[in-house]
């Protein structure tokens, strides 16, 4: 899921000398710059400490820092007292094992070539960076004119205008120019001849092509290229050419369609975003060569009757469950899970065509009603979907349980499997709520029950085990036949969902666990506790709730459960639960295990959906391999490069969870265009210096109040407990408010919304007027420009 000033130690004295580099230092050891004097053995001052992490960020662990300054035993204490300090302060953050300073490019970043220098130099910015961080750091390419490329093999990538491509970071120094160099390891994408916008008709015959795109241009389309475009159409167009006066030419390439309809709002997003959508013929090709797998090296499992659960509307099945209770005499009460996932590593090999056009999209990307797969239909629709009554490969992970849902043991198979029904989550609820139709009837005692049953001895262990529950509703959009929105909807959240949620879970951890013990590299799922920084914010904001948050940085998930408890049923549930989100930190991949935070789970690895997910079929790769279960397993080469594919589908999934974000934002914006100057029951879902973000509940929308359209005051903007206060009444609004609004404009193509707020501001918490007049932790904001603060102020 995605977000305390302590006492510092006593002052240690420091001696300063000559510079002294590291003794003994070997190839790749860290050395520490020569301008600073210092002594080793000696804890430098934070300055040094903060310019080697700038420096070398490789070397930025805690480890590699004692190594190059020569501390050992009570002075690598003081270090990591040290660090604690630097992150309480905001001045270093944690990236997987290492730090960095915040607002720092990872070492391996995917980085978009959109310029060059004065020099020629091409300049390129990360492709994926938080809306909240400012602008996007600028990254120098260096480009070799070594015919070899990495390890002295092969071409070295070169990269054009235009290019997405995986870099390697290094800072700049003090140079002067972008604060970044890189050196490109992979070109992911060139550069597309394409591109798309709204068709307009010019009077004189014609037309104009408008950006979809903030940052892209208009553009002249003359009648010979116009094609059946109509006005106002959605189309792509190549550009025909760039003159050195006047607005380029285009020529229309297809029509895409009317600009409200859903094919063309995710098409928006598609190109925004640079999302791969069309399969290159080679790839389908090699997808529809594919023959059946056959029963070499598996075991036959088609009696076991294993069942498919899913949406009503799925077109793919990877994952099939079954249990049991355990015969054995030693596990009275026990369960066996079987859980099988279907064999993708079977088809998709290691560098074929295939291989290499998944691991360019990374992941299946989800929009209202439209799916941008990761694999050929041919694939992930038909050879690897556990189809009903038909003969299907798969890896099948077979776990033990005890009566009081501890996981005992578990075994991986490479299976041939025939699914005994395709259910969907509704039908088997219904089923076990006493109301089972033609197909559940028969399943009901045989299969459902008994998978029931085990998931309530698995959630045992779940409820000991104490994972985040934070249970924020997900909306649906549902479209009419047009492909416009026609409501939102919030699918009710059923025991089935959590029967296979859970099951997955167990299945995954198996994966992990059974790959860490073979020592066999593979990439893991890891989320990371939330900052100090996160923590200090949270424990300020729900102090003026009367909501204690322990000090520490050793954070587990059911602190966070106890502060959701505390707020169940009270105004305030939905503003905690959005803080404490907001707290918690973003889940990537990593060849390196620190752990899932979130689900409170030490070894954690994607195993369960290989057809939508690239990290599943690594993980099914490596599991083929290390356990010995045939062909397609993973490949030394594979197991190098690890780390840039990890690196590659981290900013792939925040890729395809913008795009579908902002898909969702264009529909909600077509839908409420006809309706502006109407009001709505709104409630604030975040507050900025700028202004006030309202969320529709009804609409799943969201919308901004810009803080000079507020009421008669003088604002005060306090990051802590998420309000903007009225200096002279004391009146404000905070995060979690309800209030009342009005649209007064609706820009579809952008997917934004701009509200006037209706209701008054409400009476603040206790204590919080104080807080502001002291000018603790607020920053005043001017409501117009111009308006000045009131007397006295400073």
């Amino acid at each position: 899921m995605s977000r305390d000033p302590r006492s510092r130690p006593s002052p240690v004295e420091r001696r300063v000398g000559k510079p002294v580099r590291p003794a003994k230092a070997g190839k790749g050891d860290a050395t520490v710059p020569a301008r600073e004097a210092i002594i080793q053995g000696v804890l430098p001052p934070r300055e040094v400490i903060l310019r080697f992490i700038a420096d070398h960020p490789q070397q930025a662990s805690k480890r590699e820092l004692a190594k190059a300054f020569g501390l050992k035993g009570e002075q690598r204490v003081e270090l990591k007292n040290l660090l604690r300090d630097l992150e309480e302060d905001g001045m270093v953050q944690k990236n997987r094992k290492s730090l960095m300073r915040p607002g720092a490019l990872p070492p391996v970043t995917v980085l978009d070539i959109t310029t060059r220098d004065k020099d020629g130099e091409l300049i390129g910015r990360p492709a994926e960076w938080p809306e909240d961080a400012g602008v996007a750091p600028a990254v120098a390419i260096r480009q070799t004119t070594s015919p070899a490329g990495r390890n002295g093999k092969g071409k070295a990538p070169v990269a054009g205008m235009g290019d997405r491509v995986l870099a390697k970071i290094f800072p700049a120094g003090d140079r002067g120019g972008p604060a970044y160099t890189a050196r490109i390891i992979k070109v992911l994408d060139r550069k597309r001849s394409a591109a798309i916008g709204v068709f307009r008709e010019m009077p004189g015959g014609g037309g104009r092509l408008m950006p979809v795109e903030r940052r892209g241009e208009e553009m002249v389309i003359d009648p010979e290229d116009i094609g059946t475009a109509k006005d106002g159409d959605l189309v792509e167009i190549e550009v025909a050419r760039l003159g050195r006066f006047g607005l380029p030419r285009a020529k229309v390439l297809s029509v895409l369609g009317a600009v409200g309809s859903e094919k063309a709002i995710s098409m928006i997003a598609i190109h925004a975003h640079g999302i791969p959508h069309i399969f290159p013929l080679p790839v389908l090709a090699e997808a529809d060569d594919a023959k059946p797998a056959t029963m070499k090296n598996r075991e036959d499992w088609r009696k076991v009757p294993l069942i498919t659960i899913d949406p009503a509307d799925a077109k793919d099945h990877d994952d099939a469950v079954y249990a049991e209770l355990d015969p054995s005499p030693d596990n009275v009460d026990g369960v066996i899970v079987n859980v099988a996932i279907a064999d993708v590593s079977w088809y998709v090999r290691a560098k074929s065509m295939l291989d290499r056009e998944a691991q360019k999209r990374g992941n299946s990307v989800y929009f209202p009603d439209r799916v941008v797969p990761m694999l050929p239909e041919r694939i992930s629709n038909d050879l690897c979907s556990l189809k009903e009554g038909v003969d299907r490969p798969a890896l099948a992970v077979r776990m033990v349980f005890s009566r009081e849902g501890r996981k005992i043991g578990h075994t991986f198979h490479r299976i041939m499997m025939k699914s005994a029904a395709k259910l969907s989550y509704q039908q088997a609820q219904a089923a076990i709520d006493g109301t089972p139709d033609d197909q559940t009837g028969p399943l009901l005692e045989p299969i459902l029950k008994p998978l029931y049953h085990a998931y309530g001895v698995m959630k045992r262990g779940r409820d000991r085990r104490q994972p985040l529950e934070l249970d924020m509703p997900e909306r649906k959009i549902q479209l009419k036949p047009d492909g416009t929105v026609d409501r939102v909807v919030v699918p009710p959240r059923l025991d089935a969902h959590k029967l296979i949620e859970e099951m997955m879970i167990q299945a995954n951890v198996a994966a992990a666990e059974t790959l860490e013990k073979q020592r066999q590299p593979l990439i893991f799922r890891i989320h990371d506790g939330p900052s100090l920084a996160k923590q200090e914010i949270l424990r300020t904001f729900l102090a003026t709730l009367d909501i204690p948050l322990a000090k520490g940085g050793n954070m587990r998930a059911n602190n966070f459960n106890g502060i959701l408890a505390k707020a169940e049923g009270t105004p305030h549930q939905t503003m905690v639960s959005e803080m404490v989100l907001r707290s918690q930190s973003q889940a990537i991949y990593s060849p390196e295990n620190i752990g899932h935070f979130g689900l409170n789970l030490m070894k954690y690895a994607h195993f369960t959906s290989p057809i939508r997910r690239y990290a599943d079929l690594i993980v099914h790769r490596a599991l083929v391999g290390s356990l010995g279960l045939g062909e397609g397993g993973i490949t030394p080469e594979e197991e190098a490069g690890l780390d840039d594919v990890a690196a590659e589908i981290s900013t792939f999934e925040r890729r395809a969870m913008a795009a579908e974000r902002e898909t969702v934002d264009r529909l909600i914006a077509h839908h409420l265009a006809n309706r502006v100057g109407e009001e709505f029951d709104g409630r604030v879902g975040g507050v900025t210096k700028s202004g006030l973000f309202i969320g529709l509940p009804e609409f799943g929308a969201d919308g901004f109040i810009p803080i000079s359209t507020l009421g008669n005051d003088y604002y005060i903007y306090d990051e802590a407990h998420q309000a903007l206060v009225g200096d002279r009444t004391g009146l404000g609004y905070r995060l979690g408010d309800s209030v009342k609004v009005k649209l007064v404009e609706a820009v579809p193509l952008a997917g934004a919304l701009r509200f006037e707020m209706l209701s008054e501001g409400r009476e603040l918490p206790r204590g919080m007027r104080s807080f502001h007049k002291s000018g603790r932790g607020a920053t005043p904001v001017r409501k117009k420009p111009g308006t000045r603060p009131p007397r006295g102020r400073k």
